[in-house]
């Protein structure tokens, strides 16, 4: 990874996440500013995660601790007491110190930390840059079908994708995106200027509709607070989405953990609900760090783990995550799609107070976009084949290896759907 803490910009990614968060969360390692590799995740302060079958020892060890109400079966979100047993080490935050002691006593992984998950510009990021003004009369880039499409075409029909992001602002503007639905997000400010992460779900919805026309799109609500979820709440929020019987679920955000261990209110939800539904599929970002460390629900085996392409369609985009962990990258870099109308003001180096203006369209970079469009693909060749979307998923993903490019990997473009077909 390259030296983050000499970047203006990703300081300020973390700075807005600490002003909203405040003493809620922790950065792990405390001193990241001064270190070459900067953070490695985000936390939150005095709370763990444990499988319910451990809380009892767990809470022996602690002496002391209580669960919290919510979550999914299976996994119990752990408020830790305020006295840490003397055993455990001295030269770090409460919430590492119980971490530390539950790696002697217990081994790794039975006790971890309650992660931080983003669709936000952070230390995690998903957007790769913030969102960039485009003349007016610019198309969507990739380019939206025709609504009239033949019979045959891979238009997403009968295909449902739930979106779980910042919200949805509806874009009249944006003829593509009639008929898709979702929860309204707060997208202004007090003065009336975009927020930042605002308009995110709304382009990811574009971005579908222009690959898969006639696709089902539902953009859920979730991430609220600086564009941010905690991780218990984050499975909780995927459980829900099963009730509304997707096909595919569509999730740019994610975050690297403590040992690279996968996450575990998510190793809870992927093991014991997404794989019980047969033939649904979670498509995730693999994140914009430029590092190949796991990035997570993109690195489980279980989804489809996007990285983004370089605006040459061959090479991978300077800011994708990479590794044998990424199954497929697609198209990400400097993609045209509905946004919001008005004032944004930019909180990003070496931009920070610029103020750019939005007449309902944006260009926007990032593994966020790229994720969508293979999203839209499997969608468009259930369509065809009659296939659910994990056997959809499965075809694209063999197809996208006869087709790899050097120093990158397995690719998948627009028009796959169709391309893919024998």
């Amino acid at each position: 990874m390259e030296n983050q803490t000499d970047d203006r910009k990703y300081i300020a990614q973390i700075a807005l996440i600490l002003e909203a968060l405040g003493k809620e969360v922790e950065v792990y390692p405390e001193d990241w500013e001064k270190r070459p590799e900067g953070a490695e995740y985000l936390n939150r302060t005095g709370v763990v995660l444990v499988r319910d079958e451990d809380v009892t020892r767990v809470v022996e060890l602690f002496q002391g601790g209580r669960p919290a109400e919510g979550g999914i079966g299976g996994v119990t979100r752990l408020l830790l007491p305020d006295k840490v047993p003397p055993e455990a080490p001295e030269d770090r935050s409460l919430t590492q110190r119980f971490l530390q002691y539950a790696d002697l006593r217990l081994g790794r992984g039975v006790v971890t930390p309650e992660h931080l998950f983003y669709v936000c510009p952070s230390v995690s990021p998903c957007p790769a840059t913030e969102p960039e003004e485009v003349p007016p009369g610019v198309p969507p880039d990739p380019a939206v079908p025709t609504p009239f499409l033949p019979a045959g075409a891979a238009d997403g029909r009968g295909v449902k994708v739930v979106v779980l992001d910042v919200g949805w602002s509806d874009a009249p503007a944006a003829y593509w995106l009639n008929g898709v639905t979702g929860d309204p997000e707060n997208a202004f400010d007090g003065a009336g200027r975009i927020r930042p992460y605002a308009g995110h779900g709304t382009f990811i919805a574009g971005v579908l509709r222009s690959i898969a026309r006639n696709v089902e799109v539902m953009v859920k609500s979730y991430f609220t607070t600086a564009g941010a979820i905690w991780e218990f709440d984050l499975a909780q929020a995927l459980d829900e989405v099963l009730d509304l019987a997707p096909d595919i679920i569509s999730l740019s955000a994610g975050t690297r953990t403590r040992f690279d261990l996968p996450p575990l209110g998510l190793d809870v939800f992927v093991k014991t609900r997404l794989d019980r539904i047969n033939g649904l599929t979670l498509v995730a970002a693999a994140g914009n760090e430029s590092t190949r460390d796991y990035f997570w629900p993109a690195a489980f085996p279980e989804t489809v783990g996007v990285g983004a392409l370089a605006d040459n369609g061959r090479d991978r985009a300077s800011f994708s995550n990479f590794g044998g962990w990424v199954d497929v990258y697609a198209p990400g870099s400097n993609l045209v799609n509905a946004f919001l109308t008005g004032d944004y003001e930019c909180t990003e180096p070496p931009n920070t107070g610029q103020l750019r203006s939005f007449q309902g369209m944006a260009r926007w970079s990032g593994t966020s976009f790229a994720t969508p469009l293979v999203a839209g693909l499997i969608a468009g060749r259930m369509s065809i084949t009659g296939e659910n979307a994990k056997q959809a998923a499965d075809a694209l993903l063999a197809f996208a290896l006869t087709q790899p490019e050097p120093g990158t990997g397995p690719v998948l473009r627009a028009g796959d759907a169709l391309n893919s077909l024998p």
